[in-house]
């Protein structure tokens, strides 16, 4: 099995030369930093990332190739097979006042498995493609753990709309092709709890979780381009999985004045 996450911060790959080649040329003397002092005494002084007017941005990337063996996935056992899926999130907001943001997130996904499985009595060769998006308006309140601000936590509740599309193609016996199209609706209202921890200027690392949530679903599925039917699930979950942590980075403009 290999498995690989990674996290990213579009503006992070500035990060090094906006901290260190180009600190800021004032008249005062005092408003500049060194790359020390921008991990350390940089957030003892008139450090507000939190405050209003402040502008936040946002970026995550997750991807995960999978080898499977033997396993079950889903309702069929997978005999050999690869699964690949990646997120994307991109997130903005603005503070309509002190500790309290404005906010929305949009995210793009795809997931990608191929394989052979194993659903009594047969063996299908089996190749499934999912692509999807979701939108969340939020809003996120902000509460400091430390006097500086460096370290925070935030609760974020958001209603997210969703849409995706999965093609299935599942060939048995050689010659016996069974071909599906899928339309999901996704519709949730949840509570996200975090932390956010400034690692340099104004650059912070996130971790959130989502604990709280109503989730509705509308699937319709066209089966050969002949059988169709729709599928409503709703869903109330509460629950701590620490698997599910969303990690990313952000970058809080107006933070430091």
């Amino acid at each position: 099995m290999k498995k690989i996450k990674v996290i990213l911060l579009l503006s992070f790959l500035v990060l090094t030369t906006n901290t260190i080649l180009a600190q800021k040329l004032t008249e005062e003397k005092d408003s500049t930093y060194t790359a020390y002092e921008l991990l350390s005494s940089y957030y003892n002084n008139h450090f507000k990332p939190f405050k209003k007017n402040n502008i936040y941005i946002g970026f995550a990337f997750a991807l995960e190739d999978k080898k499977l063996q033997n396993v079950d996935y889903l309702i069929k056992e997978v005999i050999d097979g690869e699964k690949i899926d990646y997120n994307i999130h991109l997130k903005g907001g603005y503070y309509t006042g002190d500790y309290g943001m404005v906010g929305i997130n949009f995210n793009y996904y795809q997931d990608k498995f191929i394989g052979e499985t194993f659903s009594d009595p047969d063996t299908i060769q089996s190749n499934s493609f999912t692509r999807g998006f979701g939108i969340t308006p939020n809003f996120r309140s902000s509460i400091p753990l430390t006097a500086n601000e460096r370290l925070s936590f935030f609760s974020e509740f958001g209603l997210t709309f969703g849409k995706s599309t999965t093609i299935t193609r599942d060939i048995k016996n050689i010659d016996e092709i069974n071909k599906s199209y899928a339309t999901n609706y996704n519709f949730r209202v949840g509570i996200s709890p975090g932390i956010t921890f400034f690692a340099m200027e104004n650059f912070a690392f996130e971790v959130q979780l989502n604990v709280l949530g109503y989730e509705l679903n509308v699937t319709e599925k066209t089966t050969n381009d002949i059988d169709e039917s729709s599928k409503v699930r709703q869903n109330v979950d509460f629950n701590i999985n620490i698997l599910s942590l969303d990690l990313g980075l952000a970058y809080y403009f107006g933070a430091k004045k």
